[in-house]
């Protein structure tokens, strides 16, 4: 890792929030990252992103679990470099609060890329969220990163299946509110649900999906780290 990049660590490092550890924490927290996430910005266009990082965590019994990032180029889908991290989730299980069981080790797995990615993309939400802030506007917010959700299930939204065609797509709602869409990235596929989190709007969000998505119903950044974590969990014994 380079001097700057070393740097630009140190000082993602401490603009990190102190982790809740209660349920009334980890609510006022995700509030006031749900305010400060940008969701007028464009972003930038998909042919003008020239890496994205993919993030994924693997869990094993009794709290322990790998998150591991993965950098692509966004033009040919290589991998450009991977990190991954083994934490603890100590959170408990709360229904809409799920990203802070994930948090701290898939940011520290980001903070261990040597060069910062175009864009972010998680296997979650954003704003198709109860409270409008899934894992994607957490991480958009805190890291500074465009980034949107990819998500494989459907969650507290409403929705009509699209076509059959790959780059078909209908609104997620909620109460009314578009904070998404259901998107099919490959013909007769099921589709996937993309959110908007912090950066980045839904049209570039869209475009960019189905760029990551030549072959597979889920984007190849999703993939790759879904890939990484699982056999670093492997790798260490825990199940």
């Amino acid at each position: 890792m380079g001097i700057r990049a070393g740097e630009d660590r140190d000082r993602r490092e401490r603009g990190r929030p102190q982790w809740p550890t209660t349920e009334a924490e980890a609510v006022a927290l995700q509030e006031r990252l749900r305010e400060a996430a940008d969701l007028t910005a464009e972003g930038p266009a998909p042919d003008q992103v020239r890496t994205v990082a993919g993030v994924d965590v693997a869990y094993a019994d009794g709290g322990g679990l790998v998150a591991a990032a993965v950098t692509l180029d966004a033009a040919t889908l290589d991998v450009v470099e991977e990190s991954v991290h083994a934490g603890r989730t100590d959170f408990p299980y709360v229904p809409g609060l799920l990203a802070f069981r994930e948090l701290p080790s898939v940011t520290a797995a980001l903070d261990g890329l040597a060069h910062r990615p175009d864009v972010i993309v998680c296997d979650g939400y954003g704003l198709a969220h109860p409270r409008r802030a899934g894992l994607a506007v957490h991480l958009g917010v805190l890291t500074g990163i465009p980034c949107f959700g990819v998500a494989k299930t459907p969650f507290l939204f409403d929705f009509e299946q699209p076509g059959h065609e790959r780059g078909s797509f209908s609104p997620l709602t909620i109460e009314g509110e578009e904070v998404g869409r259901a998107l099919r990235t490959q013909d007769g596929v099921k589709p996937v649900f993309v959110s908007v989190g912090s950066g980045i709007g839904l049209e570039h969000a869209t475009a960019l999906t189905l760029r990551l998505a030549p072959t597979y119903r889920q984007p190849e950044t999703t993939r790759r780290a879904d890939h990484l974590a699982g056999r670093h969990l492997a790798a260490s014994g825990q199940k």
